[in-house]
């Protein structure tokens, strides 16, 4: 999750909102991502889709079976389908998304069992170091 939390600083630098994301397959990165929404005029770049494109790349496969993504806010839901669809097997994240949170805290997405797939998920994970990345973010774009 460090990992993660320095990709969103990235993101952060570049005027983005600091989320980051990493993948992992057998504890070895292969993969990492931050929001590139603004340096990419891209809507679909969030930090998750990001990861799991260079994962897949990296991998030569869409199917991450075996891969765990690692990132710092609970996924919105194009997220959280991406993680379904591409088969992602463990969900670790940091803080949790109150208004966009597709996992646990509006929709549980991830673990729905009407779903082809469902992934392991742990949330939680030093939430309050990625929070306050978000917090100090939004706190200087919004000049308060």
């Amino acid at each position: 999750m460090r990992l993660a939390l320095s990709e969103a600083k990235l993101a952060a630098a570049h005027g983005d909102v600091p989320v980051g994301a990493v993948v992992t397959v057998g504890g070895r990165v292969v993969a990492r991502g931050h929001n590139r929404r603004v340096i990419d005029a891209d809507p679909l770049a969030h930090a998750e889709v990001v990861a799991v494109r260079n994962a897949a790349a990296a991998l030569d496969n869409w199917r991450l079976d075996d891969a765990t993504l690692f990132v710092t806010l609970e996924p919105c839901v194009m997220c959280a389908g991406t993680l379904v669809q591409t088969r992602v097997g463990r969900l670790v994240y940091g803080a949790t998304d109150t208004k966009a949170g597709a996992v646990r805290s509006l929709y549980q997405l991830c673990d729905d069992p009407r779903s082809t797939h469902r992934l392991a998920v742990t949330s939680g994970v030093l939430a309050d170091e990625a929070a306050e990345l978000l917090t100090t973010f939004f706190r200087q774009h919004r000049g308060s």
